[in-house]
């Protein structure tokens, strides 16, 4: 499969689109942020 087509969501603390991740493909419904990162400052941004 190539990665263009590979499903992609868009993390709402830094609006840049990610793709899905083979560590992700049991709860790739669940995944909201792109990175732990992310997640981290999720209340700083919201």
């Amino acid at each position: 499969m190539k990665k263009s087509d590979l499903p992609t969501k868009t993390c709402p603390i830094c609006q840049l689109p990610f793709t899905w991740r083979k560590k992700w493909r049991n709860n790739w419904e669940h995944v909201t942020y792109c990175s732990e990162r992310c997640r981290r400052h999720k209340t700083l941004t919201l």
